[in-house]
């Protein structure tokens, strides 16, 4: 099955800010539809009473510079 990106965004802020717009994330999950806005676009999502939740941390290691990167990720899914 194809891919459909409907939004995107990704920026460097401080970790006060990610807390503040999860919190907002939580609220609006809560009450069932979530706002999603960059400075680009704007998209609402109904979000369903028992979506599937899962949480992931992963860590990369670059194999020339050994530098390891880390992605801690939440992610919503569900069937239409």
């Amino acid at each position: 099955m194809p891919e459909e990106e409907l939004f995107n965004t990704e920026e460097t802020v401080p970790r006060t800010e990610i807390a503040a717009a999860l919190l907002d994330a939580a609220e609006q999950i809560e009450s069932g539809t979530v706002q999603l806005k960059s400075e680009t676009e704007e998209r609402d999502v109904t979000i369903p009473e028992n979506p599937r939740f899962e949480v992931e941390l992963e860590r990369d290691t670059d194999s020339e510079t050994g530098e390891q990167r880390y992605e801690l990720e939440y992610e919503l899914g569900w069937t239409k």
